[in-house]
């Protein structure tokens, strides 16, 4: 169900340039901007579904929720793979997978955190697909100009796009043509590169119908010539010796009304990411991201269809038999029955993960497991059947279907859906492998087998999972689930393993037919040091090195597909990795005539295992843990845990003690992150974070230390906290759901951190918290302090509350700072002291300069980090000002919990 929006409305549209906006995970040069703060006022979250005169049965849809829960995601940040680039100055989540090394930007989420997510993803965690380098715009002078056969011809400011028409806002599922590529990669190269099953995600869309702008300019009849509808985009591009990315679809869809095609300016009520075309882009729903032009400049209504490079050479499913050679040969790219438009009918299996094991014990064969996946299909079919075999296809187990969007007033769906079955762990013992195939309404499903491509696309086959016997905790059999790959460059998946079986086998017989015939002889005459390489690093001449090879590649600058960028920021390097993960065949054949000689250099080895030999162990038949098997294997797996304790600390404080669901587990929750608990509450579902107090070796059990906010205690909070009073009132050996690992930081031991998936290395930890924010510095404290006297790392704490009663763990600090006072320091600051008699040595207050410079380390030096858990305005206000006094430097040294 789509929301139709007045102009009466457009003038509350957000700015997100206003104080508290929402759009802060990534920043823009100063010659980047958006609409002024006079410009804009809040948008309204709740409309109802296009017109609104014809559709007064229509239910409201709350938009805020749409835009997804939001569950803690790492800050974007600037890649140091970007450095060097001309993308360089936009921040980017860590966790992306890159599929084409450097630039261009292309990547996916993992499958895991995308599922996590649910049916909103999250801006920072939407797929990408990029052509070349990311436009630097601003809304204030950017126009897309509509010309052709039109009657009105105009250019169109940002303002006037948004003010002067009915705006749309639906979510809508995007999907890359080459969504599952790298499953067709396995069989044979094509010319893309490795998409695995997460080029899709779903985002809430807002903009302009394009048949309503089309109108508006007063579009030619079909007798006047007006066929076709062209868009072109802002990057140069160097496909066809130099152009813009266009495509076009047809007048009958750019017209119908029923398909919402819009000019799109906001993503999950934030204005667009430079990644996702800020500031407008084509949505097409239904139809495959390749048609949906970011950085939109042009819309040209033609008679032909559009002439762009990239509207021919790309996005087509060719014959099987047909190679690159042959379509340029026999011009195959310009034969119109071979385009793609409408995605197909697809699914994917996303539970059991890959490398996922389910032990078989007395609990999960008494338990079903429940295997999850999604499912979508195009031109705004509904998915009416999902079914999952065990046996190859002799017998299928029909799914329970999640729709989680409405239909449009015309009754299209633009969303995936989602998909699970129960199925009994002794029935997964006897089998050998899972699949799943879907069904939309007008009965379309996906064949068994696959069906190769030159271009990789609309791979639907039916996704297949292996299942592996082995031996996850000793005494035990379990299962290990296997994917068909994983994407990009990464190794693992049965389809890889096959394919480096066979190629193995076949080098075998290479090489003992060259043994009994002529020697290969090398004709490179020259060889280079890498010295020599690395000073072939510029324009005026590039040089790089693939397999021991050099190749000069300066004449091929211009040429290069992806721009003379990918090239150069390997130039004067060995870039083989980064080589091999993206080029077809073709490319490497092509290379060859680019080679200049050899590379000389000492103990060199090629990395003949395409794809990572060394990880093959992991996949014998029979495995011996070497410890206690772990809750939290999948992070986008529930996990039910009993409590069965439940101990008050004091009037407002409680100790819960859950049970995992064995007793021989730990949690398995890294040092730093935390836990997600799920409960429904007033049949509304609530989901709060915390940070277990126990120590990550503790088996069988996890503590959670929480503040129990009573209602009406607080002005601010006059209901209190929704689910501390539900774990004080939940009764003994009642059950609750987790989830996790969850958060950035992790603290890997003796002074090591992964941060944002970065290593960082401390002699030197300033901590600073607030209220009930101290329990992840508790935890990272309490893992120092258990590696004595391996682990040197000194810690200076400061610990805010509203009085001396509010102090969680005070007795435990205390001691660790009598027990260990070169290591662990500790200070408090209070609001007001209740007791003044008692003699109260700390401070009184709020956290200020004086108090961090007194009690805590100075900055500036690579060997302190600065850590902080508390209020948002304690850290706004308070922490980050003072700290930066401090010579903390805010985006390298100070990271939030």
């Amino acid at each position: 169900m789509a929301a139709s929006v007045g102009n009466r409305q457009l003038d509350r549209l957000v700015s997100p340039v206003q104080p508290g906006s929402p759009i802060h995970s990534f920043a823009f040069p100063s010659r980047t901007a958006f609409p002024s703060k006079t410009d804009s006022k809040p948008l309204n979250l709740f409309f109802s579904s296009y017109e609104e005169e014809d559709d007064d049965d229509d239910e409201k849809y709350d938009l805020k929720t749409l835009y997804g829960s939001h569950l803690e995601i790492e800050p974007s940040i600037h890649d140091p793979r970007d450095e060097g680039t001309s993308d360089s100055w936009i921040e980017r989540n860590p966790s992306l997978i890159r599929l084409t090394g450097k630039h261009p930007f292309n990547s996916e989420p993992p499958l895991a955190r995308l599922m996590h997510h649910g049916f909103i993803t999250p801006v920072q965690l939407h797929y990408v697909r990029n052509h070349g380098y990311v436009p630097k715009a601003d809304w204030s002078t950017w126009t897309v100009e509509v010309t052709g056969l039109v009657k009105s011809p105009v250019r169109l400011t940002m303002d006037q796009l948004v003010q002067d028409f009915p705006s749309v806002e639906i979510p809508i599922t995007l999907v890359c043509a080459g969504n599952r590529r790298k499953e067709q990669n396995m069989v044979r190269q094509t010319v893309g590169f490795n998409w695995g099953p997460s080029a899709i995600s779903t985002a809430v869309w807002r903009g302009v119908r394009l048949c309503d702008i089309l109108t508006r300019c007063g579009i030619m009849s079909k007798k006047g010539g007006a066929l076709n509808v062209c868009f072109e985009g802002a990057e140069d591009l160097p496909g066809g010796g130099g152009s813009k990315y266009g495509t076009s679809i047809k007048r009958e869809f750019a017209m119908d009304p029923s398909r919402d095609i819009m000019l799109a300016y906001m993503q999950n009520g934030e204005y667009l990411h430079p990644d996702h075309g800020f500031p407008v882009r084509m949505i097409i729903p239904g139809f495959i991201g390749g048609r949906m032009v970011k950085w939109l400049k042009r819309i040209i209504v033609t008679t032909q269809e559009s002439d762009n490079y990239y509207h021919y050479k790309d996005n087509r499913v060719l014959p099987s038999h047909v190679d690159a050679e042959l379509a340029n040969a026999e011009a195959w790219w310009y034969k119109p029955e071979f385009i793609i438009n409408e995605l197909n009918i697809n699914s994917v299996i996303t539970t059991p993960g890959h490398d996922e094991i389910l032990p078989i014990n007395a609990f999960t064969t008494q338990t079903p497991f429940t295997m999850r996946g999604y499912a979508y299909s195009g031109g705004g079919k509904k998915v009416t059947r999902v079914e999952v075999t065990l046996d190859g296809g002799e017998t299928w187990m029909v799914c329970a279907l999640d729709h989680q969007e409405k239909p449009n007033k015309y009754g299209k769906y633009w969303c995936w859906c989602f998909w699970s079955v129960e199925v009994e762990g002794l029935d997964l013992l006897g089998a050998k492998e899972i699949a799943v195939r879907a069904w939309d309404e007008s009965l379309n499903t996906q064949p068994e087998k696959l069906i190769w491509n030159v271009m990789g696309m609309m791979n639907n086959c039916w996704f297949k999972v292996k299942i592996n016997v082995c031996r996850p905790h000793r005494g035990e059999i379990g299962l290990a689930f296997e994917h068909p790959t994983q994407p990009g460059n990464q190794t693992g998946g049965w389809m890889a393993r096959q394919k480096y079986l066979e190629t193995t086998e076949q080098k075998a017989q290479v090489t003992l037919k060259k043994s009994v015939s002529t020697p290969f002889m090398n004709t490179a005459s020259k060889y280079f040091s890498m010295s020599e390489v690395r000073k072939h690093s510029s324009e005026d001449s590039a040089w790089i090195v693939v397999h021991g090879h050099v190749y000069d590649c300066t004449k091929f600058l211009k040429d290069h597909p992806g721009g003379a960028d990918s090239i150069l920021i390997n130039a004067g390097t060995d870039c083989t990795e980064e080589f091999d993960s993206i080029h077809s065949d073709k490319a490497k054949v092509l290379l060859d005539t680019y080679r200049i000689g050899e590379l000389i250099t000492t103990g060199y080895t090629s990395d003949q295992s395409v794809h990572g030999a060394s990880n093959l162990s992991q996949l014998a038949p029979i495995q011996e843990a070497k410890g206690p098997f772990v809750a939290l294997t999948n992070p986008k797996e529930k996990v039910q845990c009993k409590l069965i304790s439940k101990t008050e600390i004091s009037r407002d404080v409680r100790l819960f003690r859950f049970a995992l669901p064995s007793p021989d587990m730990t949690l398995g929750l890294p040092v730093g992150k935390h836990v997600f608990l799920y409960a429904n509450i007033d049949e509304k579902l609530c989901v709060r974070a915390y940070t277990p107090t126990s120590t990550i070796n503790e088996v069988g059990h996890l503590d959670l230390l929480i503040k129990v906010y009573f209602k009406g205690e607080h002005p601010k909070f006059p209901n209190g906290g929704q689910m501390s009073q539900y774990l004080e009132t939940l009764p003994l050996n009642s059950n609750i759901e987790i989830k996790g690992p969850v958060g950035h930081i992790e603290y890997t031991g003796r002074g090591n951190f992964l941060i944002n998936n970065k290593p960082q290395f401390a002699k030197r930890l300033a901590m600073i918290a607030g209220g009930t924010g101290i329990t992840p510095v508790y935890q990272v404290a309490q893992a120092i302090l258990q590696d004595q006297p391996d682990d040197k790392t000194e810690m200076d704490v400061v610990y805010a509350n509203r009085s001396e009663d509010d102090i969680l763990l005070k007795d435990e600090l205390d001691q660790w700072a009598k027990e260990y006072p070169d290591r662990f320091r500790i200070w408090y600051v209070v609001d007001q002291v209740k007791r003044p008699e008692e003699g109260w040595k700390y401070s009184v207050g709020f956290i200020t300069e004086s108090v961090l410079k007194e009690h805590l380390p100075f900055g500036g030096d690579e060997g302190t980090l600065a850590f902080a858990c508390g209020p948002p305005p304690m850290i706004q206000y308070a922490v980050q000002p003072n700290l930066e006094k401090m010579k903390y430097d805010l985006s390298k040294s100070f990271f939030q919990f």
